[in-house]
């Protein structure tokens, strides 16, 4: 047995295992008892049901919805125009600002959460949508830079150098030519950038109001009473939601190839 195949076969078993919990979920959601079991007793949909009937999670569900889009639109426009000056040009302090922007993958959500709640209550925010939505733009915007600039990447600039030699206006030699091959990464970005914030937590729950409580933030206030088989049918909705987007992307634009992209020097512009 080669080794890579033996690598092959531990990434496999790994990532089984990783699935295991939320594939237990998906199944203890379709139990026939009012308790939660596994391995289930019988199948059914009632919980679903009953689960969809739950007018505080339909508006939490709502809320979360159209604060990922928000946030999803803000940090994809604010992405890929980061994303190209870093790629594209060549400044002092890029590499700098680069590590400004990423910095969010590297320091946990629940410092940045802490942070944020600090500050607003030192300005006197206190905990608004404004400022749930500032948060959840802060840790999407690195996912739409990284595929952006790997999809720039991958691209040859002198096919938009050859459009504006034939006369095409810098801007609309980028919206003709590069934009439409660089459109997967914007799309893939963005999508991240929809379920990251539609399933973030550890943020939401510092920067949550009793007025505005999202989706996941109710699920974890739940926690602390006994877990009915209607809160776990929830909890499968949200996973089964959040995979489908996920295939959806992978299906579209294949993100693997965005973080396999090798990292290229940027070209000065003309």
């Amino acid at each position: 047995m080669t080794s890579v195949r033996i690598l092959r076969l531990t990434t496999y078993f790994i990532v089984a295992l990783l699935l295991l919990p939320i594939a237990a979920i998906i199944v203890t959601s379709f139990t026939t008892a009012n308790y939660v079991s596994f391995p289930p007793e019988g199948f059914t949909l009632s919980w679903y049901k009953e689960a969809l009937s739950k007018q505080q999670y339909l508006s939490s569900f709502y809320l979360s919805a159209i604060l990922a889009i928000v946030t999803a639109v803000i940090s994809t426009l604010a992405g890929t125009l980061v994303g190209i000056g870093i790629v594209r040009y060549r400044f002092v302090g890029r590499e700098a600002i680069n590590a400004f922007f990423i910095s969010p993958l590297i320091v946990p959500t629940v410092v940045i959460g802490i942070a944020l709640l600090q500050v607003y209550n030192r300005i006197g925010g206190g905990s608004t949508i404004a400022g749930l939505l500032a948060g959840h733009v802060i840790i999407t915007t690195p996912y739409v830079i990284r595929l952006v600039s790997a999809s720039l990447t991958g691209i040859d600039r002198n096919l938009e150098l050859a459009a504006r030699n034939l006369g095409a206006a810098p801007i609309r030699a980028f919206w003709r030519v590069t934009a439409p091959l660089i459109a997967p990464g914007i799309i893939a970005g963005a999508i991240f950038a929809f379920i990251t914030s539609f399933d973030n937590v550890t943020i939401s729950v510092f920067l949550s109001s009793p007025r505005a409580v999202t989706l996941p933030v109710r699920i974890y206030a739940q926690m602390d009473q006994p877990v009915s088989p209607w809160l776990i049918a929830i909890c499968a909705l949200v996973i089964m939601f959040s995979a489908f987007l996920i295939l959806v992307t992978e299906r579209m634009v294949g993100v693997g190839r965005f973080f396999l992209a090798k990292e290229e020097r940027p070209v000065n512009s003309l």
